[in-house]
């Protein structure tokens, strides 16, 4: 039970209630913001191969960051995007753009693909990663 207005207004702002619900979907992509691994990889030890970060922005993996995607294209939920990223985790890198389609199957399910075909990825919750993940969604992109 929640015992205070002040309580229940953190509660709201931070997105988390009795059931610990995620942040809402938004930004270029109807998506919740946060960690997603591809299909068949599980969110407690992922490999850095099989990891992207959605801020609301674009989708960084392991080797990128500070992505932003703009959309070329849009049919239903299908998004045809150029999407530029720092080519480094860390440290000073160049700057680098793709053409990317993204489908967005619901707010936790998203297929990318880059060249060749589309990966399916899922919305982890940050209860099931690793500390390290969990430190890099407090971080700004």
């Amino acid at each position: 039970m929640i015992r205070s207005a002040a309580a229940l207004l953190a509660l709201l702002l931070t997105g988390v209630g009795a059931q610990g619900a995620a942040p809402r979907p938004g930004g270029v992509y109807p998506l919740i913001p946060g960690i997603y691994v591809s299909h068949g990889s599980g969110c407690a030890d992922p490999a850095n191969a099989v990891i992207r970060q959605y801020d609301g922005q674009g989708l960084s993996g392991a080797h990128s960051r500070a992505c932003v995607a703009r959309v070329l294209a849009r049919a239903g939920r299908r998004y045809t995007v150029r999407q530029s990223c720092i080519d480094a985790g860390a440290g000073p890198a160049p700057r680098v753009a793709e053409r990317q389609v993204v489908t967005v199957l619901d707010a936790r399910r998203f297929t990318l693909a880059t060249r060749g075909p589309a990966t399916l990825y899922r919305y982890c919750p940050p209860a099931q990663l690793p500390a390290g993940l969990r430190s890099a969604l407090r971080r700004p992109a």
